[in-house]
């Protein structure tokens, strides 16, 4: 039996990764949680042994006279069957026969085996996802709430695979998916609950995008070139400040790839969504300048003791500058972190010589 016991528990190692000592010590619970079930009484002195050539189960009692509780106590005449040599006072160890638990002590102790394989899967799938969270995994759509619109997305090889939730409020607008769609998602967190590790992905998430331009431009994986920032309207527009620490490499030109390759497949994968890719500077003015292509920029004015900054451009380039319904000015100013004053040329001018106008003033206390 012994032996039949170990190779089920090396098959379990094998097939599913589940520890082999893990699972002897779950069995030792098991047969502690029967015996309990069975005698309904005290078990803090039960031990068991168990190894491939043999499996015992011992419960120690005092040895007395008179017996007032068979759970960890018994007659000297009995524990002398035992030991010839044991005296009053001694302690025993009475071995228990496993064989003869009743139906629901073995029940009992076949669910400990049960939660022990479920919890020690659990535990696998865990600390496998949690290693891979801010990466990109490829999972299938495995069911569409027709409700609230979340996907079951299953992530992961047969080893270790499991189902990971996508909220409707993480998918693209507009990206329509159906069951059995491959689909790429970021992994966002991995968390622990009651029924297991619970497993969040994400279609609109910023890392997305890094995670893609990883994959793509090698200058970004082997570290010569490094994004600094993204920012994202899913499904519509991306702006990315890229940055790189050797003067001989274009940041921009390494990600826009051969005739715009290497952006143009993160385009694909993400369904046409527009990408701006602007060169991060430490001078604010520069980096405000960069991140508002592709309109262009006469001027731009840092106003100091705070984070924002009034831009000059073209009157031709006002609507390009703020872009449809705001965005490009939006996503510029998430970019760069400054709050961003667009004026048109024409209309700059008029307030510079008004200014002008007014500090020509001589005031009373002047004259």
């Amino acid at each position: 039996m012994n032996s039949e016991i170990f190779a089920a528990l090396a098959q379990l190692e094998k097939e599913r990764g589940i520890p082999k000592d893990y699972m002897v010590d779950k069995i030792t619970q098991a047969l502690v949680a029967a015996y309990k079930k069975d005698r309904d009484g005290y078990v803090d002195n039960v031990s068991v042994q168990l190894d491939e050539n043999d499996m015992h189960m011992y419960a120690q009692k005092e040895v007395v006279d008179e017996v007032f509780s068979e759970a960890s106590e018994i007659a000297i005449e009995q524990a002398q069957r035992i030991d010839p040599h044991v005296q009053l006072g001694d302690l025993v160890n009475v071995e228990i026969a496993t064989k003869e638990f009743g139906r629901i002590a073995a029940q009992t102790a076949k669910q400990v085996i049960i939660q022990g394989i479920r919890e020690a899967e659990r535990g696998m799938v865990f600390d496998s996802f949690s290693s891979k969270e801010h990466e990109i995994l490829t999972g299938t759509v495995m069911r569409i709430e027709p409700r609230t619109g979340d996907m079951t997305v299953r992530i992961g090889t047969s080893a270790d695979r499991t189902d990971a939730y996508l909220a409707a409020g993480e998918q693209v607008k507009g990206e329509v998916l159906h069951e059995n769609d491959k689909v790429r998602v970021y992994v966002v967190e991995v968390r622990r609950s009651s029924r297991g590790p619970q497993v969040i992905v994400s279609r609109t998430h910023p890392g997305l995008v890094k995670r893609l331009f990883e994959l793509e431009v090698p200058e970004i994986a082997n570290g010569l070139v490094e994004i600094k920032s993204i920012a994202r309207e899913a499904g519509s527009r991306t702006k990315l400040a890229v940055w790189s620490s050797d003067a001989n490499i274009d940041p921009v030109g390494a990600c826009v790839g051969t005739r715009g390759a290497r952006v143009a497949a993160v385009v694909d994968e993400l369904g046409g969504e527009k990408m701006d890719i602007a060169t991060w500077s430490e001078d604010p003015a520069a980096f405000v300048a960069a991140a508002l292509s592709p309109a262009d920029v006469i001027d731009v004015r840092v106003l100091p003791g705070v984070k924002s900054c009034r831009v000059v451009v073209p009157d031709d380039q006002l609507s390009l500058a703020i872009g449809k319904e705001g965005q490009n000015a939006r996503l510029a100013a998430r970019l760069t972190g400054y709050k961003i004053d667009i004026k048109p040329q024409s209309g700059a001018e008029s307030e510079d010589a008004a200014e002008e106008a007014e500090d020509s003033l001589i005031s009373p206390d002047e004259e």
